[in-house]
């Protein structure tokens, strides 16, 4: 994907946003493949305001809108543009459109507060069966009820919540309606019956009235407003097409599954483990398993977990900067592939690794605490958390395989993850099915071409799958023998069942 975007045929703009950067691309179709450029990177960070940690949302918009200015002056017309973000944050908009505040981060201390106060009030069963959703602290049903309970007048003032990928969309157009996938992961939204999940918001004391009009991918919401348009150039004509605005709904689309029925793990900050299915399963082992029925695109459910993913590596390395040794990613793989696996296991979802202070220690602490042997250098630290989250897809496609009773016959993983050799052998070793990797831009392409659909230039699902298969080769590893593997599956799910116990102790 290194030519000149849009040379032939047609290009589209595609907005990605992660929780650490963001990206801004052309892609062109030429007919047979996708033709990818960013045009434009950028880094981003939560800030803390009057005591709430808040998204950057200055920061962020102008890293998009530096990308527009690119594109603008590029050579290749913008057909159209769409923005994809993480999920579960939101804006709140007044009745005449503007934002009232920086969007609060599903990582504010607030939420686990708001988890456990809401559990005891009616019980995360009757959470879980009213959405369909995974009860977690990042939701932004507990980031409301946040609001609710020290700040009622934000959302007394909030004609409209828009998730966040359509603020962007709302800055990009003026917009006021929020994408399918998006909503689809607030935990505010019923999947079973595919509308706002109101008796659950008015059991728990919360507003409804700014709950938007929920549209399918690939809708159209009009044309760039009057001050991006006047960028000019390549931007004169180009309109504005919701893609699948989770990014994840979006890097599913782009994955390229290798075999019918294949799991899909979508590897960044955060990992999403998971399967495509027709309509949301919603059950007593769904519900067990803590399994989440997040929206896909053209009709799909993504049934699957969310992984704490390379955060804790993440948050290892920003703390091994701070006390001076800059240490890069491929340096870590190097590191952890000198030292023997399978020696320290961490359970990568366990609470005290969500805030991402300190994390080193933290490591070594729950180590100590669970009786494994406490790594100590860089290199025993890595593999410790690379280990343990391969040990934590496995848990995943097991709960998976349970529920539905078909076994995955290979794993696909996309995003920046699917750089990471080492993660990915020891993902096959801890499966024990072929681990295809690629394309690393998966969500990027996605939300590409599901606009290229709306466009009439694809014909769907099966369409883009094709094109993206031609786009990018992918990478395969292949399990090697267990040596050690089923073992330390049974000393992770003791750990896991072991946080779950601590939490919900926490949570009476």
């Amino acid at each position: 994907m290194t030519g000149a975007a849009g040379v032939t045929g047609v290009t589209v703009a595609a907005v990605d946003l992660g929780a650490e950067s963001g990206r801004v691309a052309a892609v062109g179709f030429d007919g047979t493949r996708l033709d990818l450029r960013v045009v434009h990177r950028f880094t981003h960070a939560p800030h803390t305001v009057d005591g709430i940690l808040r998204w950057d949302l200055d920061g962020l918009w102008g890293g998009v809108r530096h990308g527009l200015e690119q594109l603008a002056t590029g050579d290749a017309d913008i057909a159209s543009i769409g923005a994809d973000a993480w999920g579960v944050d939101y804006g709140l908009l007044d009745a005449d459109g503007r934002l009232l505040d920086d969007p609060t981060c599903y990582r504010d201390d607030r939420q686990p507060i708001a988890e456990r106060d809401a559990i005891a009030r009616v019980g995360a069963d009757h959470i879980y069966s009213a959405t369909g959703v995974q009860v977690m602290p990042i939701n932004t049903l507990f980031a409301l009820a946040s609001d609710a309970h020290d700040h009622p007048e934000r959302l007394e003032r909030a004609a409209t919540l828009v998730m966040m990928p359509d603020v962007f969309h709302h800055l990009l157009s003026g917009s006021r309606v929020t994408e399918f996938t998006a909503a689809s992961t607030s935990g505010c939204y019923d999947m079973a019956h595919n509308r706002w999940a109101t008796s659950l918001l008015d059991d728990l004391g919360l507003p409804t009235h700014m709950l938007p009009e929920v549209v399918p991918p690939g809708t159209e919401v009009g044309g760039l407003l009057p001050d991006l348009a006047g960028l000019g150039g390549r931007l004169a004509a180009t309109r504005v097409v919701m893609p699948p605005g989770h990014d994840t709904a979006s890097a599913v689309v782009g994955t390229p599954l290798h075999d019918p029925g294949s799991l899909y793990i979508s590897s960044g900050t955060w990992s999403l483990v998971g399967i495509e299915v027709p309509r949301p399963i919603i059950s007593d082992a769904t519900r067990a398993a803590n399994i989440t029925n997040e929206g896909g695109y053209a009709g799909t459910i993504r049934l699957l977990r969310n992984v704490t993913g390379l955060w804790v590596l993440q948050a290892c390395r920003r703390w091994w900067a701070k006390q001076g040794s800059e240490v890069s990613y491929p340096e870590l793989v190097d590191l952890a592939t000198a030292v023997p696996g399978l020696r320290s296991v961490i359970n990568p979802d366990a609470p005290e690794f969500l805030d991402g202070r300190q994390t080193p220690a933290r490591v070594q602490e729950y180590c100590e605490r669970t009786g494994a042997p406490v790594p100590r250098t860089i290199g025993e630290i890595t593999r410790c958390v690379l280990d343990s989250l391969a040990l934590a897809y496995r848990h995943v496609v097991e709960d998976l395989h349970n529920i539905t009773g078909a076994r995955a016959p290979s794993v696909n993983i996309v995003g920046g993850g699917s750089r990471n050799a080492l993660l990915s052998q020891l993902t096959a070793d801890a499966v024990g099915v072929p681990v295809h990797c690629g394309p690393v831009e998966a969500t990027a392409l996605g939300n590409a071409a599901t606009q290229l659909v709306a466009l009439g230039e694809l014909s769907g699902l099966d369409d883009i799958r094709r094109v993206v298969a031609a786009t990018e080769p992918l990478t395969t590893y292949l399990p090697r023998a267990d040596d050690g593997w089923d073992a330390a599956y049974g000393d992770f799910t003791r750990l896991v069942a072991h946080d779950r116990e601590r939490r919900s102790l926490q949570v009476e």
